[in-house]
């Protein structure tokens, strides 16, 4: 059978942005909880948006290194369906969270796809970012060392991904979704009207 690849559009901090993507045919939305990202958005602000979405939205919460009460603190405002852990959490610490989890890891070389295996959630897979910074920098990795990849759950593409490579990041198989931020943005944060709706127009065709 064969699979619909979906969209999620990362990094929303106003309600126009949201509902663009949702008007133009994303599946999911993300709101970053990291504090040091300059996507940043306060859980009460994300709660407020997230009240004003169409149905059928999924809406995730990324996260990066959180402690349990970090998580919780947040469920407690915000209606999150997914939680993104983007950081260095366990296999263990993402199995004992009580909504679905998807676990980024950074990628730059083969051995790093080995990673995949120890987690029993969605993975994504980001482009190694400098020490200290957790996605969220445009740049992408070498997808052929993607061919033949395999996960037992879901499989997310993110990094870097835009305009110019939407179309080839959506042909590699083996992937449920893809992830885009920056890829379509004015500033940090804000979305292009423009480049929203035409990357959304080509990830459709």
């Amino acid at each position: 059978m064969h699979m619909c690849t979906r969209l999620k559009i990362c990094g929303i901090t106003r309600l126009e942005d949201a509902l663009l993507a949702s008007e133009y045919g994303a599946d999911a939305i993300g709101f970053v909880f990291y504090d040091k990202s300059p996507r940043y958005i306060h859980p009460e602000n994300a709660e407020e948006i997230i009240q004003s979405l169409p149905p059928f939205m999924t809406v995730v919460g990324l996260f990066v290194n959180p402690t349990q009460e970090n998580i919780d603190d947040v469920l407690a405002v915000c209606s999150l369906d997914i939680l993104q852990l983007h950081g260095d959490e366990s296999a263990d610490f993402c199995s004992a969270q009580k909504r679905r989890v998807i676990k980024a890891l950074p990628v730059s070389e083969p051995k790093d796809l080995t990673r995949i295996a120890a987690y029993d959630c969605a993975v994504l897979l980001d482009a190694k970012a400098p020490l200290g910074i957790y996605g969220g920098t445009g740049n992408s990795f070498d997808w052929n060392m993607l061919s033949g990849i395999q996960h037992h759950a879901p499989l997310i593409l993110a990094g870097g991904i835009d305009l110019n490579n939407v179309t080839e990041a959506k042909q590699i198989q083996g992937f449920y979704a893809l992830d885009v931020s920056s890829g379509v943005e004015v500033a940090k944060g804000i979305k292009d009207r423009k480049k929203l709706k035409e990357l959304c127009e080509k990830f459709c065709d």
